[in-house]
């Protein structure tokens, strides 16, 4: 009777970890034989919706790699460093401020092996990796391969189910799946291209070479037909031909340059420079220093097909219209395409649909509704001012490049505050510009500013005024990604400051100076016995230092003032790193008594003790405890509503002082 109340009691508890235990990756193995000494290992992955997995290549500074460990490698096979991989993806971390290379929806590993001992039995691998979407998670799992009787090319297959753990590492937990649904980041940042490129191509129809044009276009299509409706028809299709003639062009730079490639340019430190030359050219273009142009022979040969009348000869009139406004078109759609780099894959494609959307608009709008045209502004200085405009946005944006190859250097050549120095003195210049204080080259004579442009010139103003205090150790949130971290800094507390990390008088013993000059603790006892003496509640805070969200709670909703002040003055911060790969002695490694697995690093022994006591392995992940390690609410995960965690916050505490 004890020993089945004992198996209930154990079946209950697996079941228990197992409903709140997230596992997003499934996975199979085999083992190939290709030669007398040579063994290929294959692991397929397939990933749940909207989880990510990184790649053992992604930068440092980010998510964790992949790692393929073998345990009794020594004396038997040799391999190459890295595994060879299935392609993976890259994206920008506003966060961490790296590129990460990550897998969706599936993953292959593959590694050859070279035996070197005659009777080896067996392969014992290893596999960790983390895997995130609003949550990260560290997994490991382990696969013993047997290699004992196997002949050139026979294939063994093992299910994840039938892994075995290596010598001290024979059980293993198989958690379920569980994962919030959100919408793919990669969606996300087509949106914003997409957006991005729209409006881009809105402003476009602003400048001199453009706007123009809108009504001689129409005027030709209306006058040249012989029906109303054949005019409407020859307008559309002009339109249709200028998102043709831009599509082409996203295609050919997707095509040429690959999926990734693109990205690959993007995140190289040359090309980071090279695009900063070029966005430098373009904005000197906008400003007045000189025209970008193609060859007038171009423009003539496609007149001359123009001239050919039916869709031909339309097609060849939307060509013209590209070429002929690429003074004022080309460094957009350039600034465009370099952006769109920044995503890879089909983001140039995006790009340049939205652009070629909103610069077709209007023709084929105006050739429906010919007595619109009568509501136009008229041509004159505005469009200047617009173009003028654009250069400083053109140069301000420019920078950006030079700080992300310098932040993939880490020379400290650009860190934050040149970099808001820099951005205060162009928007300011902007201003001023708006303002009347000064003319370029193109602008014609001013006596007074429009309404709009005093409107413009306000805005401008504010938004320069809003970077100062940036200086001073302000977040800057509404352009975070931007400028580089905080942390990249002279003063990582502003200009002025002199305070820093570590400068916190009298720090308690165990405690170091953590995010927001919050007071924290990194070892669960230590931080129990403080709050203890100091009579308050604990925030357990677990999380990773590759945890994205984890970053962003720090930055956005713990930074935000009363949530800082009851984080500083009302709880004890215990923040306990599972990544942490701080190997502990070998008198404190054992085997957990939950999962199988040997616990042997700090971070190790924190993910176990979470899954162990909270039967949960996601992070972040918060907890308010009383001084005996008692929950005071519910724990909560990520929750970027401010409110939200406050509202959790003061019920935590207010449950300690009842």
């Amino acid at each position: 009777m004890k020993k089945l109340l004992s198996f209930l009691l154990l079946v209950f508890t697996v079941f228990s970890v197992n409903a709140q235990l997230q596992d997003p990756v499934k996975w199979k193995s085999k083992i190939e034989k290709i030669s007398d000494s040579e063994y290929k290992i294959t692991l397929d992955g397939t990933i749940e919706a909207d989880w990510h997995m990184y790649s053992q290549f992604t930068p440092e500074g980010g998510a964790l790699p992949t790692e393929l460990i073998y345990k009794n490698a020594e004396g038997n096979y040799t391999f190459e460093p890295k595994a060879t991989e299935s392609e993976y993806k890259k994206a920008f971390n506003d966060i961490f401020e790296i590129d990460e290379y990550y897998w969706a929806d599936n993953v292959q590993l593959t590694h050859v092996l070279k035996v070197t001992n005659p009777d080896l039995n067996e392969i014992q691998l290893h596999l960790t990796y983390q895997t995130c979407i609003d949550v990260c998670i560290n997994n490991d799992k382990y696969f013993v391969f047997d290699v004992k009787n196997l002949t050139s090319k026979e294939v063994a297959n093992f299910e994840e189910s039938n892994a075995k753990a290596n010598t001290d590492d024979k059980a293993q937990l198989d958690n379920t799946k569980e994962a919030k649904s959100e919408k793919k980041s990669e969606s996300r940042g087509l949106w914003t291209i997409f957006i991005l490129s729209f409006l881009g191509g809105f402003t476009a129809l602003l400048t001199p070479c453009v706007f123009p044009m809108i009504p001689m276009t129409v005027s030709f299509f209306t006058k040249q037909s012989k029906s109303k409706a054949k005019g409407i028809k020859n307008g559309i299709i002009y339109g249709l031909s200028i998102i043709v003639i831009y599509v082409i062009l996203g295609l050919a730079v997707s095509k040429i340059f690959g999926a990734d490639a693109l990205n690959a340019l993007s995140t190289n430190v040359w090309f980071n420079i090279i695009f900063f030359v070029l966005l430098i050219v373009f904005a000197s273009s906008f400003l007045g220093a000189f025209e970008i142009m193609l060859p007038n022979s171009w423009a003539n040969k496609v007149d001359k097909q123009a001239d050919r009348g039916g869709l031909v000869g339309i097609f060849f009139m939307a060509l013209a219209l590209a070429i002929v406004s690429f003074s004022c078109t080309g460094p957009i759609v350039g600034t465009l395409l370099v952006e769109a780099a920044s995503k890879g894959g089909i983001a140039p494609l995006v790009g340049m649909f939205g652009f070629s959307l909103a610069l077709a608009l209007p023709f084929m709008l105006f050739a429906m509704f010919p007595g619109w045209l009568n509501s136009m502004p008229r041509s004159g200085g505005w469009m200047n001012t617009v173009k003028v405009s654009l250069g400083f946005l053109e140069l301000a944006l420019a920078f950006k490049f030079l700080s992300n190859a310098d932040l993939v250097l880490q020379k400290g050549y650009l860190q934050r505050e040149l970099f808001l120095t820099i951005w205060i003195v162009i928007f300011g210049a902007w201003a001023m510009y708006l303002f009347g204080k000064f003319m370029l080259p193109h602008d014609s004579k001013l006596e007074k500013i429009s309404v709009g442009r005093l409107f413009m010139a306000l805005v401008v103003s504010m938004f320069t005024v809003y970077l100062v205090p940036g200086l001073w150790g302000a977040p800057l949130k509404l352009i975070s990604g931007f400028p580089p971290p905080m942390t990249y800094a002279e003063s990582p507390y502003g200009v002025g400051n002199s305070r820093s990390a570590g400068t916190i008088a009298e720090l308690p013993e165990g405690a170091k100076e953590g995010p927001n000059g919050i007071v924290a603790f990194l070892d669960y006892e230590k931080g129990m016995a403080y709050a203890k003496e100091q009579n308050k509640p604990v925030l357990l805070d677990f999380t990773g230092h590759a945890c994205v969200n984890c970053r962003k709670m720090e930055e956005h909703v713990w930074s935000e003032t009363d949530v800082l002040g009851k984080l500083q003055n009302e709880v004890v911060l215990i923040s306990l790193y599972v990544d942490d790969k701080q190997h502990l002695p070998e008198n404190e490694q054992y085997v957990s008594k939950t999962t199988g697995k040997k616990i042997e690093t700090v971070g190790n022994k924190w993910s176990d003790f979470q899954i162990e006591k909270y039967q949960a392995n996601a992070q972040p992940y918060y907890i308010i405890l009383d001084n005996e390690g008692n929950n005071l609410n519910e724990p909560v995960g990520y929750t970027p509503d401010k409110d939200e965690y406050l509202t959790w916050l003061t019920e935590g505490i207010t449950n300690y002082n009842k």
